[in-house]
């Protein structure tokens, strides 16, 4: 998917929610367990009830890693069903690759070729070879860490060097290898203070912000700090979605959920 054409979903939708499919067996709905593949119909159930209130859906390789060959099956088919059915939605693989060149070259092709996804999460620690495959591929994305959303990343990413912290050295450096056009950076929503700086550096890019909903991260905060003259956001949302009901109607009440969420997105487009 090409930079304008995620704009003009944005635009036309007036939302710029990502949902994140991150299934567990010992969260989704019991009566689920008893279908061939719980975890593709779990996802499609929710990827159906809430497409029409979101422009993205994020899911986490891990949710499906962990169960096996039949986990990746559920993925792979979980992937199909969405380009099938919903070709207009922006489709991240939140896998968080990064290695050496063409250990990532071989991952790219795995998530861009096999896969056929949009976009892939990646980790910049190893440098610029490590990122530079995934920009190799026309319309596809590299959603390289920036500034996350848990506690560890006080550790390193916060560290100063020269007066500025490492996450900005890391975001400066990291624009220069790609474009607006191929790269996006990630960035947590309970650092949400922190994208003021953020966006001087990198003003005209598009952040993917995990951490709205239960990860306790404010909208209203992102948005502030962080939109621009084309949105340039793309705000995730997982377990406050998917995981609104553990009963019968989990899909009715992840849709309440997202279209929640859609309706302040709405909302702050019209008063921005």
């Amino acid at each position: 998917m090409t930079r304008l054409e995620l704009i003009t979903q944005i635009r036309t939708k007036k939302t710029f929610l990502c949902v994140g499919l991150d299934p567990d067996t010992e969260k989704i709905p019991e009566f689920l367990l008893e279908e061939e593949d719980p975890i593709y119909e779990f996802n499609k159930r929710i990827v159906d009830a809430t497409a029409p209130y979101c422009v993205a859906f994020k899911p986490n390789t891990a949710f499906y890693e962990a169960y096996g060959i039949s986990g990746l099956t559920s993925l792979e088919k979980t992937i199909k069903y969405i380009k099938t059915n919903y070709e207009n939605h922006f489709l991240i693989a939140d896998a968080k690759r990064g290695d050496i060149g063409n250990t990532s070259s071989m991952y790219a092709k795995a998530f861009f070729k096999r896969l056929n996804t949009d976009a892939i999460t990646v980790a910049p620690y190893m440098g610029s070879d490590s990122v530079k495959p995934f920009l190799q591929f026309e319309d596809k994305w590299a959603v390289v860490l920036g500034l996350t959303s848990n506690e560890g990343s006080a550790d390193f990413q916060q560290l100063k060097i020269n007066g500025k912290e490492l996450y900005l050295h890391v975001m400066e450096a990291a624009s220069k290898w790609g474009t607006t056009d191929n790269m996006m950076f990630v960035v947590g929503a309970t650092k949400a203070n922190l994208l003021e700086d953020i966006r001087k550096l990198v003003p005209n890019h598009f952040l993917l912000v995990p951490g709205v909903g239960a990860q306790g991260g404010s909208l209203e905060e992102v948005c502030k700090y962080g939109l621009n003259k084309e949105v340039g956001l793309l705000v995730n949302s997982s377990r406050g979605i998917i995981y609104a009901s553990r009963g019968n109607d989990f899909a009715e009440k992840a849709a309440s959920e997202a279209e929640k969420m859609a309706l302040q997105m709405k909302n702050i487009l019209i008063n921005n």
